[in-house]
């Protein structure tokens, strides 16, 4: 069951900080949607609708997206579909429904760091990075690794030049959660492999992506690095899929996804 005490609607991000300080049960609300997902006791909730943070941004070295930009938007935006292969927009197009879509926040999806989130595997694969009201900028993967607790996303920024991308998963239905996605991209003649929905969160195969950026995209190679991937990584069991059968579907989806890279 989720309570919350108060609500607050803040003109500026240091209002929204200010608030956020004052109690250590004070948490920011993105799109609100998996807040029933646990029961949580909320002091004040502070929502950030007010700050213009919805905005998807464009320029010729990289696309900005702000904080409660929605997975709606994303999987509309004409910068995202003809960037890194529209890897990102299909990455949320199978997110339950076009509805729960248009309440889904970019921000609130990152920060909350789900291991069952279908964007930030994409995200991951390419060379992405978070804005942080007082943390400045850190790239996704360490932001994944450590998190910046009592601090506020503002934007997502992801650096182009991705020659290609693909992204894969496997879902028992059209709306269900992922039992497993993946994403391949390469930059440079560097291929970078992610795996994600473990059920843990995205992670990067840096053997498989080494070995793999380091060799001719043959058969035997992607053959090679698929396994790899699906070796070095941990795979966990729950209600959808157990971690054997995760293991196997790594294989199949990262195979996949670099025979179109």
């Amino acid at each position: 069951m989720i309570s919350i005490r108060e609500y607050e609607l803040v003109d500026s991000l240091e209002q929204a900080y200010e608030a956020l300080q004052k109690n250590r049960f004070n948490t920011i609300i993105g799109g609100g949607a998996f807040l029933r997902l646990g029961s949580k006791k909320i002091n004040k909730a502070i929502d950030l609708s007010k700050l213009e943070l919805d905005y998807i941004e464009e320029d010729e070295h990289e696309i900005r997206m702000g904080a409660m930009a929605t997975l709606r938007q994303i999987e509309t935006s004409s910068a995202l579909l003809q960037n890194f292969s529209g890897a990102v927009s299909k990455s949320v197009k199978n997110i339950v429904g076009v509805q729960l879509r248009n309440i889904l926040t970019i921000g609130g999806t990152v920060y909350s760091r789900y291991g069952f989130s279908d964007p930030i595997t994409a995200l991951l694969a390419l060379e992405t990075y978070v804005d942080l009201y007082k943390g400045g900028r850190m790239s996704l993967e360490e932001f994944l690794e450590n998190g910046s607790p009592r601090d506020i996303l503002t934007q997502l920024v992801i650096k182009k030049g991705a020659q290609k991308a693909s992204f894969k998963m496997l879902r028992k239905s059209s709306g269900d959660y992922a039992i497993l996605n993946a994403c391949v991209a390469s930059k440079d003649g560097s291929i970078r492999i992610v795996a994600g929905a473990r059920p843990a969160r995205a992670k990067v195969a840096k053997s498989a992506s080494e070995f793999i950026s380091d060799r001719e995209l043959s058969e035997e190679n992607i053959e090679r690095a698929a396994q790899m991937a699906a070796d070095e990584l941990d795979f966990g069991s729950n209600m959808r899929a157990s971690g054997d059968y995760r293991r196997q579907m790594c294989k199949v989806l990262v195979k996949r996804a670099l025979m179109e890279v």
